[in-house]
């Protein structure tokens, strides 16, 4: 394969084990902090969550960690609030839906991405990698999916936030390569329209779908401490996810995703000993064959050509391994979340249910 190519596998892995890593621990973090400690307000957690990690990449660029490289401002202007707008629309079918409801929601991101790249960038995926990701959308389905209750508004707020997190998505990918800017360049630049747009709107958000004011809440150290460890983890996902999906695509972002919420599961029952059924069981296992099948299909499928494009895309400093896209000064890496809303809480945010 080449020095080149293990340079990319190696940024690669350390991109999607960190990812894993972090997501599972700030769902772990967020769950204490909303069911045990009554802190619901996810919407407004998310933008402290953006503001802390863009506090933590301007101390990483003073110490010259990476290099500020500017480029189109109303595309990173765009992206940023688009990016908000996709977590608030996440909370708000989270309210207005069945917990089922929306767990159908975050499955339907994968086929509306793979539609939305076959149809505006000519992508194309193989029946074997159509097959695989079925697979990994049933298990999945059949683990998390419990009641369907439809409703108008709750329809129509699904739509658009599976729209508009998709196109997020697809962007976060297209954008690092277009303007060859590296994920650690990109989230620097877009995290103050992302945080400015949740600040706005999170308090009314929250106070709409919770009946209870975020200003009121009775902070007490314990709140505190979690809040603060939630906002610090925070960083590792936020950057994770413009990584992972920079190195790989929005699809393989999803998969990850969905094997996120399978590890959740699991550890809710290990460490919190949540509800667990056969159903939750055989759908772990089924969504779990699917994951294998979409990694052996796309390692088998980029191997006639990672000659090739993956040379390419090494030369352009879009691959460069993990470490140095986070540690060194290079200016050319490559670039969280469901959670759960469950992109994560109770309510959704890319961080409370990864």
């Amino acid at each position: 394969m080449g020095v080149a190519g293990e340079k990319f596998q190696l940024g690669t892995v350390g991109a999607l084990s960190l990812s894993v890593v972090s997501s599972v621990s700030i769902v772990i973090c967020n769950k204490a902090l909303m069911s045990a400690l009554g802190f619901i307000f996810a919407t407004t957690l998310t933008s402290w969550h953006l503001l802390v990690t863009f506090c933590s990449l301007h101390v990483a660029l003073c110490l010259k960690f990476f290099e500020h490289k500017p480029f189109d401002a109303r595309t990173v202007m765009g992206f940023g609030v688009l990016n908000g707008i996709s977590i608030g629309l996440l909370n708000l079918s989270l309210g207005f839906n069945s917990v089922g409801f929306y767990q159908m929601t975050k499955l339907a991101i994968i086929p509306c991405t793979v539609i939305l790249e076959t149809l505006f960038f000519r992508k194309k995926f193989s029946r074997y990698i159509q097959l695989s990701l079925s697979v990994l959308l049933f298990g999945v389905g059949v683990a998390t999916v419990t009641d369907l209750q439809l409703n108008a508004m709750g329809s129509v707020l699904s739509l658009l936030a599976i729209v508009t997190t998709c196109i997020a998505q697809i962007m976060t990918n297209t954008i690092q390569k277009k303007f060859k800017v590296s994920s650690t360049q990109l989230l620097y630049q877009s995290c103050p329209y992302q945080a400015l747009t949740l600040f706005v709107v999170g308090p009314f958000l929250d106070g709409f779908l919770t009946n209870k004011n975020v200003f009121a809440f009775d902070y007490t150290p314990q709140v505190l401490f979690f809040i603060v460890l939630s906002c610090l983890i925070s960083v590792s996902v936020n950057f994770s996810t413009f990584l992972v999906i920079g190195k790989t695509s929005p699809v393989t972002y999803q998969v990850l995703g969905h094997l996120k919420t399978c590890l959740v599961l699991a550890f809710g029952y290990v460490l919190l000993h949540d509800p667990f059924s056969w159903r939750n069981i055989l759908g772990i296992l089924i969504a779990v064959i699917g994951m294998g099948l979409y990694s052996y299909f796309c390692t088998r499928e980029t191997k006639p050509t990672e000659a090739s494009p993956q040379v390419t895309q090494v030369k352009e400093g879009e691959s460069d391994p993990l470490i140095s896209d986070s540690l060194s000064s290079a200016e050319n890496g490559a670039a969280a979340a469901d959670d759960e809303p469950l992109k994560v809480p109770m309510w959704s945010s890319k961080y409370a249910r990864a």
